[in-house]
């Protein structure tokens, strides 16, 4: 069974108080769900290493704007400091992204592909992606549908044409002042 990460982030205990926002966009650059996420207060922030570096992705005024792209096999969480500088970009990939209750989701596909603004791509979850292979909880065809959205994601980033990434400022300020 495949993990279901929702837009709004409401099960994650870390926020104690948040504001939160999201639309569905359309355009000729984008269509799909967008939502922003305002950590207000946190029980404690949140750091992850990444070859030997600690990076603080969640403290309190910290944004996470996530874009789900309709139709496609990934979604993007760009995460902002409380000064509004982009910690990181982080590409989830996905079996499909969709909604309920109007509430955007993607089903994860184990492997993440992650941008930092020093210009590194780190690909992450490799581990997780072969043992989800292993005890059969996807096929040898979501398998390799994982592999080639990461691998197609990966290029049009070293290529500067994964246009979430151009985007997600702007999504950003469009969302910020819907924040509830």
């Amino acid at each position: 069974m495949l993990k279901r990460k929702y837009g709004d982030r409401s099960d994650w205990p870390r926020i104690l108080e948040r504001r939160y926002a999201q639309t569905f966009m359309e355009s000729k650059e984008f269509t799909g769900y967008v939502t922003l996420l305002q950590t207000v207060k946190v029980a404690e922030p949140l750091f992850v290493y990444y070859e030997g570096r600690r990076i603080c992705i969640v403290d309190d005024g910290y944004l996470w704007l996530q874009q789900f792209p309709k139709g496609e096999n990934h979604a993007l969480t760009t995460m902002f400091d409380s000064k509004g500088e982009v910690v990181q970009w982080y590409v989830d990939i996905s079996l499909e992204n969709g909604a309920e209750g109007d509430v955007p989701w993607i089903d994860d596909l184990f492997l993440d592909v992650i941008k930092l603004p020093t210009g590194e791509l780190i690909l992450k979850d490799k581990d997780e992606l072969e043992q989800a292979l292993s005890e059969g909880i996807i096929n040898q065809n979501l398998y390799e549908l994982a592999w080639k959205e990461a691998r197609t994601v990966i290029e049009l980033i070293r290529n500067n044409e994964f246009n979430l990434l151009n985007l997600s400022s702007l999504h950003k300020d469009a969302l910020l002042p819907k924040l509830n």
